[in-house]
This record gives C-alpha cells, structure tokens and sequence, in this order.
C-alpha cells in the first residue's frame, strides 16, 4: 500500500504558467492489485455538479469505479461511499454542495464505515479545503481536478487507514490519455480537446482550479471520435474551456477550426462545442460551420456584458463591437443559427448605464437562451478585491429586468419554429408523462412530442404545433 501524504491546494502555485510544453502521459491503464477488488459487494453514489467538464470526469471517475468492482447506486442511503465531483463557478454552487453533504450527515452518523468524498473544482480553493477540514469531520477523501488517475490509489487509503485522505495538486497539469471510462449515455457523448484556461478574466475561478491551458494532440481527438462512431453514437459535443484556443500551446494557426473539420469529416451525425470565448473565435470558424452541416447551427457564446468598459475590467479581451461583427458574421453565414449566452449583471461598481448597455446587447442580438447571473466574487480573484458599491435589491432588480427582456425574445425567436419540422435527437421520455418524448433539435431547441414507435436515440422528425420561452411542443412526423 502507497503511504499517502497530505497535499493542500495554494492559488498561488496554481496562479504560475511557464512556457514548456504540457506532458502528455500515455498509460496503459491497470490497476494496483490492491485495489481491484475493494469494490466488491460495495456500491457507490456519484452526485456531479457544474458543466459539462465535470459530468466527463464523473465519467472516468465512474470507469476507475467499475474497474475496482464497486457498483452504482442514485440512491444515498444505498451507498457505501459517497463522492460529490463539485464545481467552484459561484458561490450558489458550492453551497448546494455543503448543504447536500450536511444533509447526508446522518448516513455517516447510522453507518461509521461509509467513505464521503469530495472532488473536483471547489477542493482546489483553500478557503474550502480549510472549510471542510474545520466544519465537515464526515469527510473522509478529498482530491483535486490534476490527480484523477490516483483516485483508485487515494480511495484505498481513506478506507483501509481510517485517517482523512487529502491530495490536492496546484500545478499547470498534464494530459492523461487512456484512463478508463464510462459513458453516461450511449448515444451522445463528450469529447476532451483541451483542460485549462490561461484567460484569467477577473472573475473567473477556472484558471485556478483546472490549470495551465493544455491541448489533446489532434489524431488522439480523432481516434476518440472514429471509435465512438463505431459504437452507434450520434452526437458529439467537443469541450474546453476555451475551445476557440485550441492548439495555441502546440503552436498551431487556427486549431480548432482545423480540428473541427477534421472531426466533422469522421461523419458523426451531429457536431457540438462548448465553450467559445469571442477573442478567439476566427473568420474561418464561421467558414467550418458553415460548409459542414453535420455541425449543429447553434452556438453558445458568453457575452457576459454589454458595456466596453465593465468587459475591460473583466479582462475579456475584446469589445461590444467586435461581439456584435462576429455575431453579424454567423448569422450572414449560418441564417439558422441559434445563439446562447452568458451574462453577469452586478460586477463590482456597474452603473445603471452600463446596466442598460447589456440590455441594448439583448436588443440587438436577441438570443434564444441565456444563462444570466448576478456577479459572485471568487476569493483569490482580482475583482473579488474590488470594493463595491451596488447593493443586493439593485442586483436583484437588474437580474430580474435582464431576465423578463432575455425571455420575451426567447419566445419570439421560438415562434419562427410553430408549424414547423424539425429533427430531434430523442433522449427519452418525459418523467411526468410516458407519452410524451423530449429531445434538442439541431439549433439545441429542446422540443417535448408525441407519436408512435420511438426508441431513445433516433432522430425523428417533430411538427412543431406549440411554442413556449424555452421549449417547444410538437408530433412526430409519420412517413
């Protein structure tokens, strides 16, 4: 058995970026024998918080599970060990995670020998390891988002020694290919192309917690994909944090609309990304999406403010106006496309008038869906410094007002869809209702329907016969 070393985060090593080239480690994944049964006869529940970054770790989390025999189980009180994969986005989010596992207190309370963990983004913030050490003695393991493949090794120390197993690295990271995994879903599937960012906007926590920008090389992203292919998946959605960067550390021009090309022509049936940063997304990415149709005409592009100068101190990298060019561009090119955002209202010192310059965005671009937040100072981050003057009832009237003009043209972009057909990739049937089918249409509309011989998975054509803000209601087209 390995003697395991307590390892605390710092932000401040996480902070550090050097200029050599990522490690790229190609493991030949076998477990340690002495954990390849510590499973049996267990079972464990995976509880994922945050983006669609933490569901693909959950998935090779679940693989290193599996291997070591333990089985799944979605209910708590079944389990013999618990693990939170967490995300440190906002200040909401970590608190639906202390809650959850205050709650779950009393499982450890009626059962000593059950194992609480925690992993993921928030573990990589001091303050909340020193929160979890001082406040939550039913934690047992606690892991970071660079050591992953050391999970199997860690879990074995926290049941075997009885002593708290803590092992957080703040380092620019790696790439670790080849580690095992299991796929949530058998017909959509998320594809790593890069981990990291190195944008380090104000407010943002990630580059601290996920490290330094790194890149997948292009033929192991292509393999992924041919393979799943292979295995009847339909869709595939592409991830990174700044998906628009990609291959800026292995000194490729315009990587990603490279690698999109190439990724388009394995013939997957459909193509997503998530998530572009407007800085980085170039004219030929336009180009990419325009000449290949098995990538979906939807886009999610975070705006995060309608003012020049709240973006500056955002450290985001471009201006309204080059939003608005960009945004300009894919519609000329892509006239079905579909945008989302994200937008922050409330960042330290926003004025009414800079308030009112992102609902002139909203006016202007009249987005399909938006995911809208009022600001959450991260600690560690240069505007959680920030002295503020807004207080909580003008942020809260600013997000409400943001949030009845996003939905209202919401609704308008959906009423261009009623009588309509379009093809939806089903995900299942409704859980109030078992005659009732839900799907996302290629522009990522979620679309509810009814209709006869429908199997998860297929996609179908839907009329379209009801529109709501964000969803649509429709039945199947027989042929």
């Amino acid at each position: 058995m390995e003697k395991i070393s307590v390892k605390l985060p710092s932000l401040a090593d996480a902070k550090r970026r050097s200029k050599q080239p990522s490690n790229i480690e190609r493991v030949n994944y076998d477990l340690p024998e002495y954990v390849k049964n510590i499973g049996v006869n267990r079972k464990y529940y995976l509880r994922t918080y945050g983006c669609q970054a933490n569901e693909r770790d959950s998935e090779t989390i679940s693989g290193l599970l599996e291997q070591m025999n333990f089985e799944r189980t979605t209910k708590p009180e079944d389990a013999d060990f618990l693990l939170f994969n967490t995300c440190a986005i906002r200040a909401n989010a970590e608190n639906k995670v202390f809650g959850e596992i205050g709650q779950l207190k009393r499982l450890k309370v009626n059962n000593p020998d059950i194992i609480f963990g925690i992993c993921g983004c928030m573990v990589q913030e001091e303050v909340v390891v020193d929160k979890i050490l001082k406040q939550y003695d039913q934690i047992d393991l606690i892991f970071g988002t660079h050591n992953i493949h050391r999970f199997p090794q860690l879990l074995y120390n926290a049941m075997m020694s009885k002593e708290r197993t803590v092992e957080v690295f703040s380092k620019e990271g790696e790439i670790i290919e080849n580690l095992p995994v299991n796929r949530f879903n058998n017909y959509k599937a998320w594809v790593n192309i890069m981990y990291g960012c190195d944008k380090f906007c104000t407010y943002c926590i990630v580059p601290y917690t996920r490290g330094k920008q790194r890149s997948r090389l292009m033929e192991d992203i292509i393999n992924e994909v041919k393979e799943l292919k292979e295995k009847g998946y339909k869709e595939i959605t592409l991830l990174g944090q700044n998906v628009n960067a990609y291959g800026k550390d292995l000194n490729m021009e315009d990587g990603f609309a490279d690698l999109l090309e190439q990724v388009a022509k394995v013939g997957v049936e459909r193509i997503r990304f998530s998530t572009s940063h407007p800085k980085d997304f170039s004219i030929k990415m336009v180009e990419v999406m325009r000449d290949n149709k098995n990538i979906m005409p939807f886009l999610h592009l975070p705006v995060q403010s309608g003012n020049n100068e709240i973006l500056r101190k955002m450290a985001r990298g471009y201006t309204v106006e080059h939003y608005k060019m960009l945004f300009d561009e894919l519609k000329k090119n892509i006239p079905n496309i579909a945008f989302s955002t994200d937008m922050i209202v409330g960042f330290p010192n926003e004025t009414e008038e800079q308030f009112q310059d992102t609902l002139k965005l909203v006016e202007y671009c009249q987005f399909d869906f938006a995911f809208l937040f009022i600001y959450s100072p991260r600690v560690g981050t240069p505007a959680a410094k920030m002295e503020d003057s807004i207080d909580e009832k003008t942020k809260s009237r600013r997000l409400k007002e943001l949030n009845e003009k996003v939905a209202s043209y919401a609704n308008l972009k959906n009423q261009a869809y009623l009588n309509k057909v379009v093809k939806v990739l089903v995900d299942g049937k409704s859980k109030k209702n078992d005659k009732v089918y839900s799907g996302y249409s290629e522009e990522n509309k979620l679309v509810n329907f009814t209709g006869e011989n429908i199997k998860t998975g297929d996609i179908v054509d839907v009329l379209i016969t009801e529109i709501r803000s964000w969803s649509m209601n429709g039945e199947k087209v027989e042929r």
